[in-house]
This record gives structure tokens, sequence and C-alpha cells, in this order.
């Protein structure tokens, strides 16, 4: 089954209620609404895409230890994709994809990594509950996402739906701010250079991480 069988799998058991905490129809709507808001807004267009050069970056991973962009490429590629948050089961299985594929990922001499807002004792739950061998670096206040064209602010009524859920992002990011990043992922080469860029408003929707494979075959001839 690929990526996007198990998200939409995952979307219709929320819908029809088969999590623990079943959705109201006035919650499903205004999440949807918030969604369509964001496509609309035009942002996912002037995020940084193919051809754009990455910004350098410094951020901690989940043992407090610094990890420079710089060094993510000093031999290789560097897949990079941008994460909302342990509390996300979207997110979940896109990093369960991107762990199942990242010996081709590594046997192609890519480096892979993913960067959230969330604390590094957050980031270590991810990695244990997804069974991860890649960093999540943390991004406090997604200035990183940001530098990305990533990072937006969640609208007031989709606050109050993320606080029903238990989804409280202060906590879960230990900034008091309501911001995300748009789930992204990139190729960046070893000059900086983007070779590959997939950039969604909608979180439901992720590329399968097979797509990573050509482009980095081409990367290493």
């Amino acid at each position: 089954m690929i990526l996007q069988d198990k998200l939409d799998a995952l979307r219709t058991d929320f819908e029809a209620g088969r999590f623990p905490r079943v959705p109201t129809a006035a919650q499903l709507e205004t999440m949807d609404r918030a969604t369509k808001e964001l496509i609309a807004s035009g942002q996912a267009a002037h995020a940084l895409k193919k051809g754009d050069r990455a910004p350098n970056f410094e951020l901690n991973d989940p043992d407090g230890s610094p990890v420079r962009l710089l060094d993510l490429v000093a031999s290789g590629p560097l897949v990079l994709t941008f994460y909302r948050g342990v509390w996300c089961p979207y997110c979940n299985l896109d990093l369960g994809a991107l762990e199942a594929v990242r010996p081709e990922l590594e046997a192609l001499g890519a480096h892979l990594v993913a960067i959230s807002p969330q604390t590094a004792a957050n980031s270590r739950k991810s990695q244990r509950d997804n069974k991860l061998n890649f960093p999540i670096l943390s991004d406090p206040g997604a200035k990183t996402a940001q530098a990305f064209g990533l990072r937006f602010e969640l609208p007031g009524d989709l606050i109050e739906v993320y606080k029903s859920f238990g989804s409280d992002l202060p906590r879960f990011n230990g900034m008091n701010e309501w911001a995300l990043p748009m789930p992204a992922r990139y190729v960046i080469g070893r000059d900086y250079v983007i070779e590959y860029a997939e950039v969604n408003p909608d979180y439901s929707r992720r590329p399968d991480p097979s797509e990573l494979l050509p482009v980095l075959k081409r990367l290493q001839r």
C-alpha cells in the first residue's frame, strides 16, 4: 500500500468517528475550512522550490547536539522533511514511510533528517514510537520553517478544535504560540541547491517516498 492510501484510510477512520476523540460535524467543517483557506492563500507557491538555494540552519537533535545544513550536505545530498509534530497521526505515517525507504536513500549517498517545532523530548518520543533511525531536529518557533516559506499561524477557531483534541501546540512545542510548518519534503544538493521540492498545505496529502529515488540516482550520476 502506498503512503497516500494509508493517509486516505486514516482520514476516513477519523471522519467516521473511529478515533478515541470523535470529532463533531462542526469541528470537521472548521478543519476543512482552515485547510481550504491555507490553500487559497497561495503561501505554498511562495515556499522555496526546485532550483532555489536552501538557507543554512543550525538546529539541535533530540540529544541536544547542534546539527548544521553545512555538515549534512558535506558528503552527499540531504532529504529533508518538515513535520508538524508527534501529535499528528498523518505525520507519523509519513515518518514511518520515510523510515521504510531510508536504507535505499542512504545507499544512494543521502542523509535523511526531519524538522519539527516540537521540543526535543517530543522528538525522542516520535523516534521511539515510529522506530526511526534518523534524527528529528527541533525548530523553536518554526523559524527554519519560516526561512523555507512554510510557517503559518493557525486561525482562532482551529486553535479551539486542536485544544479540544488535546493537541496543545504551546505545550508540545515549548513556545507560547500557535504556528506550524506546512508539510514539505526537499532534496538538497551539496551546493545547497534544492533538487526536489514538494509542499502541500493539505496535511493529509503527502508524496510517496519512492519519488525521491530517481532524484537521488540522478544526483549520484
